[in-house]
C-alpha cells in the first residue's frame, strides 16, 4: 500500500493537488495523509511562556484546523469515493518543513503530493518557498502540481537528464510505477554541451536504456539553456508529467540558486515530480 503525503492550507491550489493525486493512483491501495501546520500569527519567546493574552490561542488554532481537516476529509471521500483509499488527518503547531520531514519519516511516506502556491498564490513567484525547502531536503519524492491544472492521465512523460549520475531501479522506481500503471512513454531528454558523451556518460545512458526498455524514447538536442530545452520540448510535444533527479552534481540545483527573474522562464505548467538521489 502506498503511503502518500498531502499537505493542505485549505487553499484552491492544495485541493486541486490533493484531486490530482487521488486521481493519479485512483486504482492502487493507498493511505493518504492529510496534514495541516498552524503557527500563531504573533508566536514569539511571550508565547512560549504563556503570556496571558495568547493563552488558550494555540488550542482554538488546533481545533479549527482539526475541524477543517475533517471537512476536507469528508469531502475528498465523497467526491471520489474510492474503496481503494484510506485518509489520516493530522494537525501540528509546526512549520511544514519539520512536519513534513517527521512525518515522511515516521510514516514511512513513500511520496509527498503539493501544490505549487499556497493561499497567497504569489504570481511572480516560481514555487513558493516551502515547496522549494519540501523538494530540497524531503527524502521521497516530491509531487508538486500547478495552479488550476486540470487532471490528465500522464501518458507523455518528460524526463531531462545529462547521464551525469548512475541509475538503477530502486531509484527511478517512483517513475517506473507510474509509468507502468498508466501505459506512459519516457521520453529521456539529453541537452548537448557541445561535446561527445564521455565514458561514464555512456555506461549511464546504456544502464539507463536497459532499465526502461522499450517504454523510453530517448532525445538529443542541440547544444542550449536546459531550461530553454525543457520549455521548448513541452511546447512541441504533449508532455504530461515532468520527472527529475535531484542532483547537486547537475542542472537541477541551478534552478533553484540562480536569480528569480531567471526562474521565470522555467514555465512549469504540468505536474513536476522530483527525485532525491539515494543516499
Amino acid at each position: 500500500m502506498k503511503r502518500i503525503l498531502l499537505p493542505t492550507d485549505f487553499s484552491d491550489y492544495s485541493f486541486q493537488a490533493i484531486g490530482y493525486a487521488l486521481s493519479l493512483f485512483k486504482n492502487i491501495n493507498c493511505r493518504f495523509f492529510l496534514i495541516h501546520t498552524y503557527m500563531p500569527p504573533v508566536y514569539n519567546a511571550e508565547y512560549l511562556v504563556g503570556s496571558p493574552g495568547l493563552i488558550g490561542l494555540g488550542d482554538v488554532m488546533q481545533e479549527t484546523s482539526m475541524t477543517q481537516l475533517e471537512k476536507l476529509k469528508n469531502r475528498l471521500q465523497k467526491e471520489h469515493n474510492n474503496s481503494k483509499h484510506s485518509f489520516t488527518v493530522q494537525t501540528s503547531f509546526n512549520t511544514l518543513l519539520n512536519e513534513v520531514m517527521e512525518t515522511v519519516e515516521s510514516e514511512g511516506i513513500d511520496l509527498v503530493v503539493m501544490g505549487t502556491k499556497g493561499a497567497t498564490g504569489a504570481k511572480e513567484i516560481l514555487f513558493g518557498t516551502n515547496t522549494v525547502h519540501i523538494i530540497k531536503k524531503a527524502n521521497c519524492p516530491v509531487l508538486v502540481i500547478p495552479p488550476n491544472f486540470e487532471y490528465e492521465n500522464p501518458l507523455e512523460i518528460l524526463f531531462p537528464t545529462d547521464f551525469e549520475i548512475g541509475y538503477n531501479k530502486e531509484l527511478l522506481a517512483p517513475l517506473l510505477d507510474i509509468a507502468e500503471e498508466h501505459g506512459s512513454q519516457i521520453n529521456v531528454l539529453h541537452v548537448s554541451t557541445g561535446y561527445k558523451l564521455t565514458k561514464d556518460q555512456e555506461k549511464q545512458k546504456k544502464g539507463l536504456e536497459k532499465i526502461l526498455e522499450k517504454r523510453a524514447l530517448f532525445h538529443d538536442v542541440p547544444s542550449n539553456d536546459i531550461i530553454n530545452a525543457i520549455n521548448a520540448f513541452q511546447a512541441k510535444e504533449k508532455i504530461n508529467l515532468l520527472v527529475m533527479i535531484q542532483n547537486k552534481h547537475t542542472f537541477f540545483e541551478r534552478l533553484f540558486i540562480e536569480p528569480v527573474i531567471k526562474k521565470i522562464g522555467f514555465h512549469v505548467n504540468i505536474p513536476f515530480m522530483v527525485i532525491p538521489q539515494l543516499k
